[in-house]
This record gives structure tokens, sequence and C-alpha cells, in this order.
């Protein structure tokens, strides 16, 4: 077994977790705790949860043009010149899963962010079902806001540990689709991986532009982790935008899981698939660390 099987190994191995937990157990009640209401019941079995041994991680605020906006941060404790890691939320926002994907890039050497991208516009995590989620909040959020939160994330990071010169940046659903748009408006992104990310859609005042519409001008490799069986993002749609992504200059690359469906990451629900999962989180490590971010922990490993 490789360092890299064994580390992976160690960081996504299940919390052992058994019987029915409480509701209340799982409600959001700050910045990177419990789930949202709309996705209970949870799959406690397999929950994921990585400690912060080592670790310096909680929340901090990035002031945004008078706003100030929370941010879950995880990264080595008393280490600096640390490789950056935007991670970017599903539209259930920063909730227990995604501070732990924070915190498995810290104990990788990296300096996680993951910004609270839809303050402004309502909390989704008490909202009881996707629609409403939707409906009330993820369709009011403008792409220009999002980009420029992330502008922020990236500014604070080099003041806070972090080297802006070694920037990627990763995202789940919503943020999958952020995740290709970022690498195109920020040219430090040295690489991404967005984890089933829309590709197309209708263009509107708040959403001008879809990855399929910025792909031949993308610089920055991104890695695509994809389900064969997603009900909402079809393999056209990537076929579309490997023929876009072919008439610029972006190394980026797909990853198709025949028998996954979407949200195949989230080991917090149902559509959670191990192995599809820990297979997507080895290629994601070894992605960054073959386009110039390695780990600060594996530098010139």
């Amino acid at each position: 077994m490789s360092t890299l099987e064994k580390e992976i190994d160690t960081l996504i191995a299940p919390t052992s977790l058994s019987g029915e937990m409480d509701r209340r157990d799982f409600i959001k009640t700050a910045l990177g705790t419990g789930f949202a209401a709309a996705v209970m019941p949870v799959m406690a079995q397999s929950v994921i949860k990585t400690d912060t041994a080592g670790l310096t991680a909680g929340e901090v605020k990035i002031n945004v043009n008078g706003q100030e906006v929370p941010v879950y941060r995880a990264q080595p404790a008393g280490k600096s010149d640390l490789p950056v890691i935007l991670v970017v939320s599903e539209i259930f926002g920063v909730h227990e899963h995604i501070a732990d994907v924070a915190r498995r890039f810290a104990k990788q050497g990296y300096l996680a962010l993951a910004p609270d991208l839809f303050l402004r516009q309502g909390d989704p995590s008490k909202m009881d079902s996707i629609p409403e989620i939707q409906k009330q909040v993820i369709s009011k959020v403008p792409d220009a806001q999002v980009m420029t939160d992330l502008d922020a994330c990236v500014a604070w990071a080099g003041s806070n540990g972090g080297n802006t010169d070694k920037l990627g940046i990763t995202g789940f659903c919503w943020g999958g689709r952020i995740t290709w748009l970022y690498a195109a408006h920020n040219p430090k992104v040295k690489a991404g991986v967005a984890w089933y990310g829309r590709l197309t859609g209708d263009r509107n005042e708040l959403q001008p532009r879809h990855p399929v519409d910025i792909a031949a001008d993308l610089k920055a490799p991104i890695l695509g982790l994809y389900a064969g069986k997603d009900a909402g993002i079809s393999l056209e749609s990537v076929d579309q935008m490997k023929a876009a992504l072919a008439k610029g200059g972006s190394k980026s690359e797909f990853v198709i899981y025949p028998e996954a469906s979407h949200a195949f990451h989230a080991d917090y629900r149902p559509s959670y698939r191990e192995p599809d999962a820990r297979d997507g989180w080895k290629r994601c490590l070894e992605w960054f660390r073959s386009h110039g971010l390695p780990g600060a922990a594996t530098a010139g490993a």
C-alpha cells in the first residue's frame, strides 16, 4: 500500500456510530457543525469525522466590502507558506461535511477555507426541502458576489499563513460549478477539482455564464469527477464541456463513475458511494500534487 493510500485510509475511515441519532444532534448550531434540515435523516453509520489534532480550525470572519463573511478555516498549527485550497459547498452551505473536508485538506498540509457564500440571501440549513433552498436562496446568489467573496478569502489567506501563489479550489454540486467559474476568474488558480458541478444551463442576470461558456478560455487544469447515473447532470453535458475545453488550452480531465449517482462523495446522505468517494479523494489529492500544489506536509516527497 502506497503512502497516499495509507493517508486516505486514515482520513476517510467512517466514524464508529451506531443506532438512531436524534434529529437535534445534527442541526447546525455554528458554522461547520450539524447538517441541513433538508437532508434528514443523516446516514450516521457512514459519516466521516476528521479530528483537529495538530490543526488550527474553526470560524474566522473576513470583511468583504463591509460585510462580515464567516469562513471555516483549517490549517496545520504553527505552519506558514501553506498552499491554499478553497472549499466550496453544495447548496446546504458550510455544514459538518464541508468542514470535515477542510480538515482533511489541512491534515495534508493545506490552508483550507470554506466560506459561507449564502449569508446575504439566507440560511439553507434551516429550510426543510431542496426546492425551498433553491427558490429562497440559491436562485438569488449572484455569481459576481461569489467571485468577490472568494477573492477576499484568497487575500485573507495571504496574510494568515497561506501562499497564494499556490492556490487551488474544489467544490461539490453547486460548488462544483463555481470551481470551474472561479478558475477562469482568478488567474492565480493553479488547479481545481469539480465534484459533479453543473456545466450548462439557462443564463440570466445573476448567472450570465456557465462552465461550458468559459471552457475555451480556461487555463487552469480542472479535474471533473462526475456520476454516470446523475439525474441532474447528463453525460451529454459532460461531452459538451469536453468539446468546449478542446477549443482552448486547458489540460482538464474528467473521470466518470458509471454506477454512481449525484452527491456520491456526501458520506452523510443515501447517495454516498464509498468506493467512488475514496477513489475520487485519492485522485483529488494526486491532481493537486501533480499540478504544483503539494501539501506542506508532503512537499518534496
